[in-house]
Formats: structure tokens, sequence, C-alpha cells
């Protein structure tokens, strides 16, 4: 028992002295030094594990320029609606102008004729689970896929 309570006792005062320690370390000047003047960055420092990203600024001024089709510094309301002109555009299939609600709804008209397979005009459970929105998602950094399930072959604990 002894043995534990002295392995405890040992284990704290290494945290305690690691911790002593690195908090020592925090205000101490780099091993490398400073970086020679020329290769400073005028900005200040940069980190470079963080991902790059535009300023809110630079966004928006890109934004700016894509609205900006003239060119002359400011976007008038026929710059500022024309992306609206072309998706209207895109859904007005007849060209006439009008948007009606089978032009408004094409996409999901065309989607629901390709899982109808029966093609009753109604969509059973299994037709229906051809219709759910499947997201995207990205890798999670460089951990493998989990193991697959086993069932129990056994039938009883896995203690046993």
């Amino acid at each position: 028992m002894w043995r534990y309570v002295a392995g405890a006792f040992a284990a704290l005062l290494l945290s305690v002295a690691g911790m002593l320690f690195w908090s020592s370390q925090a205000g101490t000047k780099s091993i490398l030094g400073a970086p020679p003047a020329s290769e400073q960055s005028p900005l200040g420092a940069v980190d470079v594990a963080a991902p790059l990203e535009a300023s809110d600024r630079t966004r928006e001024k890109s934004r700016f320029s894509r609205y900006d089709a003239d060119e002359n510094g400011s976007v008038s309301r026929e710059e500022y609606l024309q992306s609206r002109r072309k998706s209207y555009a895109r859904l007005d299939l007849d060209g006439d102008g009008k948007l009606s609600f089978d032009e408004y709804a094409a996409k999901a008209i065309k989607k629901f004729a390709s899982v109808d397979r029966d093609r009753t005009g109604a969509l059973t459970p299994a037709e229906f689970l051809a219709t759910r929105v499947v997201r995207k998602t990205g890798p999670k950094g460089n951990c493998p896929p989990p193991p697959p399930l086993r069932a129990n072959a056994g039938g009883g604990d896995e203690d046993s």
C-alpha cells in the first residue's frame, strides 16, 4: 500500500516541478533569436499554422468588384440585381418573363419523377428515402474510420 502512496506523491511532485519549470520558461527569449530585419513581416507576427483567410475588408472589396460590372467605382441598381436576373432566367424555362409554379418547381418535379420507380405518382417509404439530402462532410483529421461492429456470436456477456 505504501508503494501506491509513494508513487502518487512522486507523480504529484513531478507534475508541480514541471509546471513551475514550464511557467518560468514562458517569458524567456527564443533560442533561435529574432529573424533579421529584412525578413520581418511589416504586419507583425504571422501564425503559420493558422489557415489563410481573407479579412472582411478584402472579402467585401472582392464582392464589390464582382457586382461592379462596368468598373466605374459604384454599383448601380441594375448591376446589383443582375445576379437575381440570371437566377430568374435559369428558372424561366419558356422565356416568357413569367415564372409559373411548374418552372419554379422544375427541379423538384424532376427529382420526384426519377425516384418514383413504379410510376404510381406516389412515393413508397423506400422511394421517399432516395429524396433525402446527403450532407457532404469533410475529413475529420487523420483519424482512421471506426472498426466495423461485430455481433456477439456467443450470445452471452463478453466478460465470461
